[in-house]
């Protein structure tokens, strides 16, 4: 049997889940979660205003959910760790299942 989380994981875990109930943030990090991308890219591939994406990447990188390099002049995101990469895939697959109606399985 797993132990209990703690309370700190269960408020960092309630924090991560709030910043990822927003629809463009859910977005941003599907694309986060496959590659580097700069916010001109990002709010060209979701149709959103740089100004927006920017705060957005801004809250996603305070709850440790992105990170960014430099390239140059250009800043770079993405997907801070296979943790989070595994989340964003299994909450979008998850709903896919809830949209699609395909059988659940327990794999």
């Amino acid at each position: 049997m797993q132990e209990r989380p703690t309370a700190a994981q269960v408020e960092t875990a309630v924090e991560s889940f709030r910043m990822l109930s927003d629809g463009t943030r859910l977005r941003l990090m599907w694309l986060l979660a496959s590659g580097e991308y700069d916010v001109s890219s990002l709010a060209g591939a979701i149709e959103v205003a740089r100004p927006s994406v920017s705060q957005h990447l801004a809250k996603l990188r305070l709850a440790g959910l992105v990170e960014t390099r430099r390239h140059g002049r250009r800043v770079l995101y993405r997907a801070r760790d296979a943790h989070v990469r595994r989340l964003i895939a299994e909450a979008l697959f998850h709903a896919d299942h809830e949209v699609s109606g395909i059988p659940r399985h327990d794999t």
